[in-house]
């Protein structure tokens, strides 16, 4: 069998069993069924199943990449020796890993906190910690938004047991390691550049915790003891900024979430409407909190799941998560399937993190939302100062998140309830509660379900700020933030320049072509100091 047969009829195969399998979650995902449970399940096992068939892997180990002429061949040709390296699994450890992981979505989808003794969504328990003033409340929130730790805690451990006894023995340091390198990234290339910014934000984040600190502590009368509680700050985790001075809320109250996306998106020349009719976007019982983006079939069904209300937070997530369907829809149709895809996990984080932050810039209110041009400016320099808090607080969540789980996995039988609160502790600077003994880490889906993912948020916020500036200087001539909200020129350069390519370089690549130089933090670094 010649490489391009081969090619042709594993397309033919992991197409239809992928599409089942992304349709049968997103059923899943939507509805929480168990009947969506067990299709998602069982589409799964059958698509891991044809990567774990050792003949292929044999076959394309015994082709030399490097011979072969044509590029797009050549880069199938390594995505799938990866893919196959990864997937040798016998069907009993495929099965059990799937049965785990859709055991453990299951329990994510239904679980909703206990709250006075009411049943609450994480909407509200969010909306608490934004807002209250009572220290008593807030701390009830929170502890409210940890109840489902050890509900899978137990499971998640099994599965990261599972997961580890694989990858050792496909020869791999441990799980981590091996998905790092499936993703062509490296371990210690990784940990040095998020060394870099450990030391680059410290000083910064210990300047604007303090100053949020002392703001707290003011509105809920707190001793100085109580001031860096858990509870204190905007979310459960702490890995977003507070609500700035001048709510942006009230700006959304009045306003169709809907129409604003699909105006923005059609104003920069990748219209979106046509993706709403089959998308997810309010709450319901049974169905998954968050917010994802998912490609059904690489052929254009492209769906969002949200969870909206109109606020300025859901209207920066609508922005994201269609950030994500654009690259999706937009991407070039002659490609082969295999390589209709982004190119890598933090290229298409990237795009949704660049169209989520528009949204409480000062260009992007004044035209989508209509705030007047003066109260638009004092805004957007409150919201520029949001945005520099948001991403020194993300920066030091992501250290946190990408230390336990490189930890976790080196040794899963260590002590993890107190080693999450010693990453939290020494990058958030957040106190443990007095007594607290409980599987908090477990209450982070990401760990679960989205292992050794996390740290792509963060390049994709570098990318994400060295595409802006790209943009800026050289695509729009040096215009400014209202070019970059209205101008079709925007939409042609992502879809023309980015979005096309697909998979077909490796992502180092990939971002060197779009911006002319590699990856470089320094973008990112100079909009946390400004």
């Amino acid at each position: 069998m010649t490489l391009e047969q081969f090619i042709e009829d594993h397309t033919n195969t992991v197409e239809a069993l992928a599409t089942e399998a992304h349709g049968a979650y997103w059923d899943f995902e939507t509805t929480g069924k168990e009947e969506a449970m067990n299709r998602a399940a069982e589409a799964d096992k059958k698509h891991r199943g044809v990567y774990a068939e050792p003949g292929p892997l044999a076959f394309l180990k015994g082709i030399d990449g490097s011979s072969i002429s044509d590029a797009r061949t050549r880069r199938i040709h390594k995505l799938l020796v990866d893919a196959y390296r990864g997937g040798q699994m016998s069907k009993e450890a495929i099965a059990a890993i799937v049965a785990k992981e859709t055991e453990i979505g299951n329990i994510y989808n239904h679980f909703r906190s206990e709250l006075n003794g009411e049943k609450v969504s994480d909407n509200v328990i969010v909306d608490i910690l934004r807002a209250s003033n009572d220290k008593g409340e807030r701390r009830a929130a929170w502890e409210a938004s940890k109840q489902i730790g050890p509900s899978v805690a137990p499971l998640i451990r099994e599965v990261a047991d599972l997961r580890n006894r694989e990858s050792k023995r496909l020869g791999f340091k441990d799980f981590y390691w091996q998905s790092m390198e499936l993703q062509e990234q490296n371990v210690d290339e990784l940990f040095g550049l998020l060394g870099e910014l450990d030391r680059a934000s410290e000083l910064l984040f210990t300047k604007l915790k303090s100053q949020l600190d002392e703001e707290i502590g003011t509105r809920c009368r707190l001793s100085e003891t109580e001031k860096s509680m858990p509870w204190n700050y905007a979310d459960p985790f702490f890995q977003g900024a507070p609500p700035g001075k001048l709510n942006l809320d009230k700006y959304f109250e009045e306003k169709n979430l809907e129409e604003l996306t699909i105006r923005f998106f059609d104003r920069i020349g990748l219209p979106i409407a046509d993706l709403l009719p089959k998308s997810s976007l309010y709450e319901a019982v049974g169905k998954n909190q968050h917010a994802s983006c998912h490609d059904i079939d690489r052929k254009g069904d492209v769906r969002v799941l949200c969870n909206i209300r109109p606020t300025s937070r859901w209207m920066g997530t609508m922005l994201h998560e269609f950030g994500h369907a654009v690259y999706d829809k937009y991407m070039d149709a002659s490609l082969p399937w295999l390589l209709r895809t982004p190119s890598h996990i933090l290229t298409t984080e990237a795009i949704a993190i660049f169209m989520g932050g528009l949204s409480s810039g000062e260009a992007w209110l004044k035209e989508y939302v209509g705030v007047e041009p003066s109260e638009a400016a004092a805004v957007a320099a409150e919201a520029r100062r949001e945005d520099r808090a948001q991403k020194l607080i993300f920066t030091r969540w992501v250290l946190v998140m990408t230390a336990f789980e490189r930890g976790m996995y080196e040794n899963p039988d260590r002590d993890l309830n107190s080693f999450w609160w010693d990453s939290v502790t020494k990058f958030q600077q957040v106190r443990k509660p007095e007594g607290r003994n409980g599987p908090d880490w477990a209450t982070k889906l990401h760990v679960a379900l989205a292992p050794a993912y996390y740290h792509n948020y963060l390049l994709g916020d570098m990318y994400a700020c060295q595409l802006r500036h790209h943009i800026l200087t050289n695509v729009l001539d040096g215009g400014d933030m209202h070019d970059l909200v209205t101008s079709k020129r925007l939409g042609e350069f992502l879809r023309d320049g980015l979005f096309a390519m697909g998979a077909s370089h490796e992502w180092k690549e990939t971002i060197e072509r779009t911006t002319g130089e590699p990856l470089n933090p320094a973008y990112f670094v100079k909009e946390c100091q400004e």
